[in-house]
């Protein structure tokens, strides 16, 4: 089978294609080389997937490239490619976010009417909740953002819903809660952590630590994403976390245990955007993709922490 990633030499992106590779599939990967973290960290992504001879690459915006081309032939669709961060999401930069994460997705669902109409899974965010009244969250939980990020994660997600109602076109989209592990990118709150541990520098922590999050290593978020696809309902909308919801200061104690090394905290302001709490209710994850998180917090610790000390 053919498969497109859009955001091949992303984090997740990268592992989701040395995966499909893995298993016998032709992938071609999309990306656009946005300058939110440097090329090279992607490129290094990317090193693996770049020797298979069933990877072939197209560097450019979804918006830009000829799409119909892109996906001719293709079974699955892994659309991945977004502007990322929710801290930087605001002001000026709200017309990026836009534009990579709302039109970019229309771009691509239009695309895939005249091409076969692959089925198409959309990567989308815990971001489009805000801070829901209650916990675990539901996918019929009200969605109100509180960052411009969880806006656009949150209108893709609409227009994926409304491709499939209109045109039959067998969407699905995926809330993916705090993914992390190796290639996670640098301004994500493990890589920082981790990375102040190896160099011995201050970890900055955004307000008390308190706030809770649903922690999700990159290998189940690879599962799910495939399962989607294979399994998932046209126009459903799945939430994929790790089951626990940890405070960020049990993961700091945590942090100290993996690495062996202590940590010197300073702490900072809360960021206009970030959410307090989030954790998944993933019962229809388990029914419709027979999803399980596999890997607990302290053992994706290690292995991301083994790939920050082969970074350095």
């Amino acid at each position: 089978m053919k498969a497109v990633v859009t955001g091949a030499a992303g984090f997740i992106g990268s592992h989701l294609s040395e995966s499909l590779l893995a298993d016998g599939h032709e992938v071609l990967g999309v990306d656009a080389f946005t300058d939110y973290y440097p090329r090279p960290a992607k490129e290094r992504n990317l090193a693996v997937c770049r020797d298979h001879r069933s990877f072939r690459l197209v560097e450019g915006r979804l918006q830009d490239l000829d799409l119909r081309g892109v996906l001719e032939g293709a079974g699955q669709v892994f659309h991945l490619a977004a502007q990322a961060g929710v801290r930087a999401s605001w002001g000026r930069e709200f017309a990026h976010y836009t534009d990579h994460n709302v039109l970019a997705t229309q771009r691509l669902l239009e695309a895939a009417l005249p091409a076969g109409r692959p089925r198409v899974v959309y990567a989308s965010s815990s971001s489009v909740y805000g801070d829901a009244p209650s916990l675990p969250l539901r996918e019929d939980a009200r969605c109100q953002p509180v960052s411009p990020y969880g806006v656009t994660k949150l209108a893709a997600e609409h227009l994926a819903s409304l491709y499939q109602k209109s045109f039959g076109l067998a969407v699905v989209s995926l809330r993916y809660f705090t993914v992390y592990g190796p290639r996670q990118r640098p301004d994500m709150a493990f890589h920082r952590f981790l990375k102040a541990a190896r160099d011995g520098e201050p970890v900055h922590v955004f307000g008390d630590g308190g706030q809770t999050r649903d922690f999700t290593y990159v290998a189940d978020i690879v599962a799910a994403t495939r399962a989607a696809a294979d399994s998932g309902r046209p126009g459903g909308v799945y939430n994929v976390g790790g089951g626990e919801r940890i405070a960020l200061r049990d993961v700091l104690r945590r942090i100290e245990d993996v690495t062996g090394r202590r940590l010197t905290l300073v702490r900072e302001e809360v960021q206009k955007g970030d959410m307090r709490d989030t954790f998944a209710d993933t019962t229809a994850a388990r029914a419709d993709l027979g999803f399980r998180s596999t890997v607990a917090l302290s053992e994706g610790l290690e292995h991301e922490w083994r790939w920050i000390r082969s970074q350095a």
